[in-house]
């Protein structure tokens, strides 16, 4: 008796296409922005210490320079560029260290998902959580200052072109130092000189915006950084905390 033979089910797993990879990547960079905004907010408390140092700065320029409303007005912009940046410098020292010390850094190794995607959105995570109140009281303090009002749009514009930019590098040197100890003078040190360029493109556009002159120049060479840093600035995260797992 002869019995039919039944075809063998094709056991090749199917590969997956590029709708479902780019569905699983965007997923997991939500799940990733999900988690530093609950990590953010049970650890609240240490996100009033920038503002904290902002204020508290801002308010002694009055005391040391006088109450004389001409000279705080011309000099307010400059000083809210400078508390900005220097109160970013605590806060980038600890954006991936945590994630080596818990062994997060090698799940993402191991992730399908490319190493730079997910250092980037951990950049816009932490630009969020720390960076952007800063920005948001900035008009307060710009009137504690006595800063034209009409140079605080482009304050503000400038702010929003250069601290994005400042975290990026950071994010770079944070990745770099992640597995040193007491690395934030450390990358407080090496960043400095690179917000240098930076600090000047944007108080070089604050001035030129007090004194009535053009200044979208400055804006543009600031764009225009930035969008070379979103390029090329995840890559070298990338790069570096490949190495500091290695290591």
């Amino acid at each position: 008796m002869v019995t039919a033979v039944q075809p063998i089910a094709n056991s090749t797993p199917v590969a997956p296409t590029t709708d479902q990879r780019s569905s699983g990547t965007l997923r997991a960079c939500a799940a990733l922005l999900r988690r530093d905004f609950t990590l953010a907010w049970r650890r609240r408390g240490e996100l009033f210490l920038p503002l904290l140092y902002a204020v508290i700065v801002a308010a002694l320029f009055p005391f040391a320079l006088g109450p004389d409303p001409e000279l705080l007005g011309r000099i307010a912009g400059g000083v809210l560029l400078v508390i900005v940046v220097l109160a970013m410098l605590p806060a980038l020292e600890s954006m991936f260290r945590s994630d080596l010390e818990d062994g997060t850094l090698e799940q993402w190794l191991l992730a399908p998902q490319p190493l730079a995607l997910l250092a980037l959105t951990r950049v816009i995570a932490h630009w969020l959580t720390t960076v952007l109140p800063l920005i948001i009281v900035m008009p307060l303090l710009g009137a504690l200052l006595n800063l034209p009002v009409k140079v605080l749009p482009v304050l503000m514009l400038t702010l929003l072109l250069a601290t994005p930019l400042l975290v990026l590098l950071g994010a770079v040197l944070s990745a770099l130092a992640a597995g040193a100890r007491r690395s934030g003078i450390l990358v407080a040190l090496m960043l400095l000189p690179l917000a240098v360029p930076v600090v000047i493109f944007a108080a070089g556009a604050i001035a030129a915006a007090q004194s009535g002159m053009p200044y979208v120049a400055p804006l543009t060479w600031l764009a225009a950084a930035l969008v070379l840093a979103i390029v090329l600035a995840p890559l070298a995260c990338a790069a570096a905390l490949r190495i500091a797992v290695e290591a």
